[in-house]
């Protein structure tokens, strides 16, 4: 694939990985989340990409949101054992992409707060600094960057820091395609309170930098988030919308299929050229952004 799309068209993008684990019968209430399939149970992993795919899905990313090397060895994991872990969950992609006939791997790249697993993603909230994101990241990246994905999905990023981190990054390996993504408090600022448009500054004119955007974010943001976004690609893959109402036990917002696609239509027309969606979104919410974008 070119760094970037032709004008014309949208690149379709998955949906919730473990929200369709989950709907499959797997039981993620693991600090290692999607990740501990890649121990326990690759083969689901691989029909989630299937399905997905299917959906019309145009990327698929892996399953190495919240894998590293330290979080695997947490688990008694050593570190060759966890390379081939991480190096699994392309694979698997790949696998899932080559049997839909064709589409892209999208190696994830979470976020330090995801190891922290303390909700510290949606905050910024940390105990490392640039140059300690830096020295966190840079082993697992290495591993990902060789892993003959398409590119590398930045993702859920809610620090200034590590976005800088991740800049430094791409700067040591300029063979690197990606996509950095945040996820945001409000229709203007990342997480940590940073505007998002000094973010994507960070990465405009960068060739390696394929498109830069939210994720993990209400979808309610997106098109005032889209509006700060003006020197590069645009990706956006919000969650769902919904928010839990505790007096009637259910979940509220853009949960519906149809109006996810419906919103992605907007999304759209306001500039993004990468859409799907992130948490509680489905291989169905994934089917209507295709059946309203092409």
């Amino acid at each position: 694939m070119s760094s970037q799309p032709d004008e014309t068209d949208v690149v379709i993008l998955d949906g919730g990985l473990a929200t369709h684990l989950e709907a499959l019968g797997c039981d993620l209430r693991d600090e290692l989340w999607s990740a501990k399939l890649l121990m326990e149970n690759p083969e689901a992993i691989l029909q989630a990409h299937r399905d997905y795919f299917a959906a019309g899905a145009d990327v698929a990313t892996t399953a190495s949101y919240q894998a590293s090397y330290q979080a695997f060895a947490q688990r008694g994991r050593v570190e060759h054992e966890a390379q081939a872990l991480m190096q699994l969950s392309v694979e698997l992609a790949k696998e899932a992409r080559d049997e839909a006939g064709g589409g892209l791997v999208a190696a994830s790249v979470g976020p330090y707060g995801a190891f922290l697993a303390n909700g510290a993603e949606y905050t910024g909230d940390y105990d490392l600094d640039e140059d300690g994101l830096l020295d966190w990241h840079r082993p697992r990246w290495e591993v990902l960057a060789d892993s003959c994905a398409d590119m590398l999905a930045c993702e859920t990023i809610p620090s200034f820091a590590e976005a800088r981190a991740i800049a430094r990054l791409l700067e040591e390996t300029p063979n690197v395609n990606a996509w950095v993504s945040f996820s945001c408090r409000d229709g203007e600022h990342i997480c940590d309170g940073t505007p998002l448009e000094d973010c994507a500054a960070l990465f405009a004119g960068n060739p390696q930098v394929v498109a830069v955007g939210i994720n993990c974010t209400p979808p309610s943001y997106v098109k005032s988030l889209i509006s700060h976004l003006s020197a590069c690609p645009i990706v956006v893959y919000p969650n769902s919308g919904e928010t839990w109402d505790a007096e009637n036990h259910r979940w509220l917002g853009l949960a519906d299929p149809m109006e996810f696609g419906a919103a992605a239509r907007e999304w759209r027309d306001a500039g993004a050229s990468f859409i799907g969606g992130c948490c509680r979104t489905t291989p169905e919410h994934i089917r209507q952004i295709r059946a309203n974008l092409r």
